[in-house]
């Protein structure tokens, strides 16, 4: 089974708690910059303000968004109907699902009493050492002198062919086999929307430390550690209404979202986390 097969198995276990909150809105950031390599996400937003957010530079996937979606037919809707989206294959309607996925996964960690542990480490508790290779899926373009800092080498799998080649201290490449390589491997939480978490993540068997980070990186944990991932890093929205309205200007949301790093031994697991949302209740 997929990814969001088994994520979305999860969720639907959200319905035995009651009424589930529904869609209040989805909010846009503004168009993006061409050739942009930072990322851009989405925010939906459910009716008692719990976020869900969505990467929206993969192809034309903002254009879309922005041009051909309804966004007051959204409001109102189903949460759980609109992240079952997440498992068509339709870019569009898969990353709307994809933003209700994380959002009522939100609502769920909120409802439960948890929170993930803080981070102020954005390398995934890689830790690079003089003389490794570290493995990174997606162009992470602020963190590389980070990593090349301590004396190691990046090699980045990247999609697109125009940034392939030799730079100092990194090895761009289409070929994600050479994984195969690497001891440490940082993923993009990408990898979640444009269906290749699957075939990466076969290439990553030798590693022993596989972070995947990125602010969308807020859906249920349990399907990807058990493919293999050691931790999770996302960004955990602290003020909603402030991290709305700086997205919508293209504005800064730093500082109404903490990083969160989570790791198999700080995870209770959903059926631990429904049983306290159940008796919460």
């Amino acid at each position: 089974m997929s990814y969001a097969d088994d994520a979305l198995a999860l969720v639907r276990a959200l319905a035995d708690l009651g009424p589930l909150p529904r869609v209040r809105a989805l909010h846009l950031p503004p168009p993006p910059a061409p050739d942009a390599l930072r990322g851009e996400f989405a925010a939906l937003e459910l009716e008692d303000g719990t976020l869900g957010l969505s990467y929206v530079l993969l192809g034309d996937t903002w254009a879309r968004l922005h041009g051909q979606v309804d966004r007051d037919a959204l409001a109102g809707g189903d949460a759980l109907a609109l992240a079952r989206c997440y498992a068509e294959a339709d870019p569009i309607r898969r990353t709307l699902g994809f933003a209700a996925l994380n959002a009522l996964t939100r609502w769920l960690f909120d409802r439960a009493g948890f929170a993930p542990p803080a981070s102020g480490d954005s390398l995934g508790a890689l830790d690079p050492q003089p003389g490794e290779t570290v493995g990174m899926v997606g162009y992470f373009t602020p963190l590389i002198p980070r990593i090349t800092a301590r004396g190691a080498r990046v090699l980045v799998v990247e999609l697109r062919a125009d940034l392939a080649g030799e730079r100092e201290g990194v090895r761009v490449t289409l070929d994600p086999a050479e994984l195969a390589g690497c001891a440490k491997v940082l993923c993009t939480g990408t990898l979640l929307l444009n269906d290749t978490l699957g075939a990466t993540l076969a290439h990553c068997r030798n590693a022993r430390a596989l972070a995947m980070v990125g602010p969308s990186v807020g859906c249920p944990p349990d399907p990807l550690f058990a493919r293999g991932l050691t931790l999770l890093g996302g960004s955990w929205v602290s003020d909603s209404a402030a991290y709305v309205q700086a997205l919508r200007a293209g504005a800064s949301t730093g500082d109404f979202a903490r990083k969160f790093s989570l790791a198999p031994r700080d995870y209770p697991g959903w059926p631990a986390l429904l049983a306290r949302a159940r008796r919460g209740s």
